[in-house]
């Protein structure tokens, strides 16, 4: 059963995501059922409109469904149809990576308990799976089994995937890997960049079995040379005249074939970006008394040279905080999309311990954003009133603040600024992570811009090594910024005696020395301190996997565990070590000459 569907959706504009969606593909796709009773391939295409074009971008999917499988044309048509809607149902967070592969794995599962009927998983609802997602300036591919992907740039044909299958002998062979066949998938997934005039090449079996890749890059030349400028209908057709041709040359398979051609890429001048991001103007600073879109000032909480915060309420009374940006930023237009971002980002964490956006029904007359407001006290506050509070505590507050991090890690959105003034505690008790400015959302990092964006925007004394350093950082830099807090509330002052700030090279935090927290507060479990001790290890790869695993050995006594205050001279101080060594093997090399 064939899927040939092609969806154009149109979604509501997001304002508070600044980005134009100006990339363009121009596509065509065919499928038919070939010498075959019936067609059990599956083909789809889906160019949604508007934001989320931007966040997620434009998918294509090919599936062949397994012909010895008796599920096989259901299994082609379902990964199909259902892949195009729940890839866009995930976070818009999440990278595409993110979200294809736990949508593939979900659909894995759901084909292969559906062919648990029948006593071999081969013979259930089995296909192969091979998609494009473009987004901005980048394809990303996802492909099991033996279709296949093209891409023909430049006059040069090139095929980017690995048929998964095994020859038997010269004319059978069996797939190795396809959805449904077993309940593990694994799946090839690639990034690629992208350029104008790219044509990308989706094939199931009965057409690159037949066709030659000599044929194939023959026919491409072809369309390019008679067609400088392609479209929907040229696409169309040259899909359909490929199936043709293979059934004519003898293919006994069913036929499909898609065609998508990069016409424009989301690159724009930093003048355009500004434009598009300054359509609200800023507010000015507001006063006590004054009022921005119903919402009056009652009082102002905060004041800086990056933004302002006020108390206000609305018409009903309602008690909410304002969010405001500094005027001196109002020709900046990377801080102005960092502002947007931040209520962007509050929209979508949903969690008790993360600080709510509110969300805005009417039009905003200018920049601002609102949230619930919070009466309490920031945890800055709360060590200043408690130095060395009782562990358990401390523990009681760390796991309100892990499952507020826990929120954004779900996101695939890093905090980038966990520090005592960005975690409040209400006078409930209740601990939530406030401040947005500083998040890195890996789903809009895959989009292209020409703004040049802060590299480091934490705070020195709780921000990960590997950020600090410029590396490529994920969940355990918010978990090292987590430990650093973790050890003040218990110690009464910031680990390795507070030279985080100073550090700024790789050298200057290998020369950092762990002080334990027992020592330094002896109502602390010594398994705590190995805990925590792991925790704040300048390299991530010697951490706890993630903020849960810090949080459980934190709260889970082990009476082996034990602090081992010696560190080994590599570790210390490596130059020294190879230093060392180096001189122990001239000796030994000089000793052996003399020898000879």
């Amino acid at each position: 059963m064939a899927s040939e569907s092609l969806e154009q959706t149109m979604d509501s504009v997001d304002a508070m995501l600044p980005f134009a969606a100006t990339l363009q593909l121009v596509v065509g796709q065919a499928s038919e059922k070939g010498r075959k009773l019936q067609n059990e391939d599956a083909i789809g295409i889906r160019i949604p409109s508007g934001i989320p074009l931007t966040s997620k971008g434009v998918v294509s999917v090919i599936s062949d469904g397994v012909s010895t499988a008796e599920g096989g044309a259901h299994a082609s048509a379902i990964s199909v149809s259902n892949f195009l809607a729940d890839y866009y149902s995930t976070p818009e967070t999440w990278s595409v990576q993110t979200s294809s592969t736990k949508v593939l794995t979900a659909l894995n599962r759901w084909l292969y308990g559906l062919g648990q009927d029948y006593r071999d998983a081969r013979r259930g609802f089995v296909c192969t799976f091979s998609a494009l997602v473009f987004k901005s300036c980048s394809v990303h591919m996802l492909h099991v089994g033996d279709s296949r992907i093209y891409r023909f740039r430049r006059g040069e044909l090139l095929q980017l995937t690995h048929d998964h299958s095994t020859n038997i002998n010269s004319s059978n062979q069996y797939l190795t890997r396809a959805l449904g066949m077993d309940v593990k998938l694994d799946v090839d997934y690639k990034s690629l960049s992208v350029e104008v005039d790219d044509l990308y090449l989706l094939t199931t079996d009965g057409v690159h079995d037949v066709l030659t890749e000599f044929e194939i890059h023959r026919k491409l030349t072809a369309l390019c040379q008679q067609h400088p400028t392609l479209s929907d209908d040229l696409c169309e057709q040259f899909c359909l005249a490929l199936n043709k041709k293979a059934f004519d040359l003898g293919s006994k398979d069913n036929l499909s074939a898609q065609l998508l051609s990069v016409r424009q890429l989301p690159k724009q001048a930093i003048d355009d970006v500004y434009q598009s991001l300054s359509r609200q103007p800023f507010p000015p600073p507001l006063s006590v008394g004054m009022k921005l879109d119903g919402y009056q000032v009652t009082h102002i909480l905060h004041q800086s040279q990056r933004s302002q915060v006020y108390r206000v309420v609305n018409g009903q009374n309602q008690v909410f905080c304002m969010k405001t940006p500094s005027v001196n930023y109002i020709d900046d237009a990377a801080y102005i999309e960092r502002f947007m971002l931040e209520s962007w980002v509050g929209q979508r964490i949903s969690s008790a311990h993360v600080v709510k956006v509110v969300e805005q029904h009417n039009i905003k007359s200018a920049l601002y954003y609102v949230t619930e407001f919070l009466s309490g006290i920031s945890l800055g506050e709360w060590l200043t009133q408690h130095k060395k509070a009782p562990v358990e505590e401390v523990l009681l507050l760390l796991k309100q603040i892990e499952l507020g991090i826990r929120a954004f890690h779900r996101r695939e959105t890093l905090h980038q600024d966990l520090k005592p003034d960005n975690i409040f505690i209400t006078r409930d008790g209740v601990v939530k992570i406030i401040d947005f400015g500083s998040c890195y959302i890996k789903g809009v990092a895959e989009i292209s811009s020409p703004l040049t964006r802060d590299r480091i925007l934490g705070t020195a004394d709780y921000t990960a090594p590997e950020v600090i350093l410029g590396y490529k950082a994920d969940g355990r830099a918010d978990l090292f910024s987590l430990a650093v807090i973790a050890f003040e509330m218990l110690a009464g002052q910031l680990p390795f005696k507070g030279k985080l700030e100073k550090c700024r090279t790789r050298q200057d935090y290998q020369r950092l020395e762990y002080i334990s927290v027992h020592k330094l507060n002896p109502m602390v479990p010594e398994w705590i301190d190995v805990a925590l001790k792991k925790a704040l290890n300048v390299e991530p790869n010697l951490r706890q996997a993630d903020t849960c695993e810090l949080i459980h050995q934190l709260t889970t006594a082990k009476a082996n565990h034990t602090i081992n205050d010696y560190v080994p001279i590599i570790t210390r101080n490596p130059v020294r070590f190879w230093q060392v060594i180096s001189i122990v093997l001239f000796i030994y090399l000089v000793a052996s000459l003399l020898n000879n």
